[in-house]
């Protein structure tokens, strides 16, 4: 959730980002380090205390502050930067983003005075009468001038429901105080806060949304946007199409005019152009231009695919490499192992990889023609232009060129059937 806050206020130019640390907070400034500034609130004793705990880093800064909440993801930098714009227009002390909500249950509600203006934010739990009825609600979202914020800050108490140090009353002690105070208004879907796991489902259900909607801007054709899930920093090239029933994760590159599911899962992969991949799963693994795999193919971490290489049903290949034009065609595994190009893989192929203890490669040369039903005990070499035969076992290097066969003899006993059935027949001895 934070990267999405983060984005949006560097969208909105802040030159410094600090980001207050709570609960969880080891976790949290691990995956920060290096990149904000960050600040830990060891007692959690409310909104107003955890900016406080900032005080040491910003309270000699002069100029204006945004104050974000971390669980708002849906926040964007055009929004951040329109508050600012309104914050610094008003020449207001304080500025706070509000959203007109159907249902006001939880959030803090603006209360106005009798010339519209804002005169102080009263939380749920100490909420009363018509202020309960109030839906016009603080997103938790503000731009305050740095040097009347600390004031503010100075002049909390714990007077409250919930004995804690409230953010929201610097609004009222800044007003009390004769300092101008604005209001900007928000999408009620902008500021959506995520406290619950239905919450979570509905802020994401927005994400995927929007996500879907900016490639069909960029040209992509998503058949049903509903059924569609992409991560925001996925990349996918115009005149590609995305089917139903598609997830797109991670860092994952799409290319042009591809043909993707319906039913893939695709994670942290590259894909190049007019790549078709349906019912089937592609994980941190590149695929050139042209590849086709599936239905019902896994691609595991650590795979190569060439130029027009074909994988398709119920193949799974793991770290291997696979030459331009190779084919894997059906009822495969590939595992370990370095395949030329054009090379051929009979259905019900396998390299035999592991031996219990550690994973040995195998190496199949330019154009080979590999046999159904074939296993390669690995480490082993199969030329260029060779050939292993149907239901081979094979054990040792075939040469460029040759044929490796490794099968028992076939023995045909003629008449065996007709004694089985007589032994087998009623009365017999």
């Amino acid at each position: 959730m934070i990267e999405y806050v983060l984005e949006a206020a560097q969208g909105a130019g802040a030159d410094r980002i600090v980001v207050v640390t709570g609960f969880g907070a080891s976790r949290l400034e691990a995956f920060l380090a290096g990149r904000v500034e960050t600040v830990r609130q060891e007692e959690q004793l409310g909104t107003g205390h955890a900016v406080l705990q900032t005080q040491p880093l910003l309270g000699g800064y002069d100029g204006d502050l945004l104050v974000l909440c971390g669980d708002t993801p849906l926040v964007t930098g055009e929004l951040l930067t329109r508050l600012v714009a309104a914050h610094r227009a008003a020449a207001a002390g304080a500025t706070v983003l509000t959203a007109e909500m159907p249902d006001p249950t939880g959030y803090g509600r603006i209360i106005r005075d009798a010339r519209g203006t804002v005169a102080r934010i009263v939380e749920q739990k100490d909420a009363r009468g018509p202020e309960l009825m109030v839906r016009e609600v603080n997103s938790g979202v503000y731009c305050f001038d740095t040097r009347h914020l600390f004031a503010a800050l100075a002049a909390l108490t714990t007077d409250n429901a919930q004995g804690e140090y409230y953010l929201t009353d610097c609004i009222r002690i800044l007003a009390e105080a004769g300092v101008a105070v604005a209001a900007v208004a928000a999408d009620s879907e902008e500021v959506a806060g995520i406290n619950t796991r239905g919450q979570l489902a509905r802020v994401e259900a927005v994400m995927r949304r929007r996500v879907v909607e900016r490639l069909m801007d960029e040209g992509v054709t998503v058949c049903d946007p509903s059924s569609t899930f992409v991560d925001a920093q996925v990349e996918v090239g115009p005149d590609t199409v995305i089917y139903p029933f598609t997830f797109l994760e991670g860092e994952t590159r799409v290319g042009r005019e591809c043909r993707i599911g319906p039913g893939a899962r695709i994670v942290d992969a590259r894909l190049g152009d007019k790549v078709e991949v349906q019912y089937a799963v592609v994980t941190d693994s590149t695929l050139a231009d042209g590849v086709r795999v599936g239905p019902f193919a896994y691609i595991r971490p650590g795979c190569n695919l060439g130029k027009g290489v074909k994988v398709g049903d119920f193949v799974e290949v793991k770290k291997a490499q696979i030459g331009a034009g190779s084919k894997v065609p059906h009822l495969s595994y590939i595992g370990d192992a370095t395949l030329g190009e054009n090379v051929n893989i009979g259905a019900g192929t396998i390299t035999c990889n592991y031996d219990g203890r550690r994973k040995w490669p195998t190496w199949i040369g330019s154009r080979a023609f590999i046999g159904s039903n074939t296993n390669l005990v690995a480490p082993v070499r199969v030329g260029e232009d060779a050939v292993t035969g149907a239901g081979s076992t094979i054990t040792k290097d075939v040469p460029d060129g040759a044929l490796g066969v490794a099968r028992a003899r076939q023995n045909n006993l003629p008449g065996w059937s007709a004694g089985r059935n007589r032994q087998d027949s009623p009365g017999s001895d």
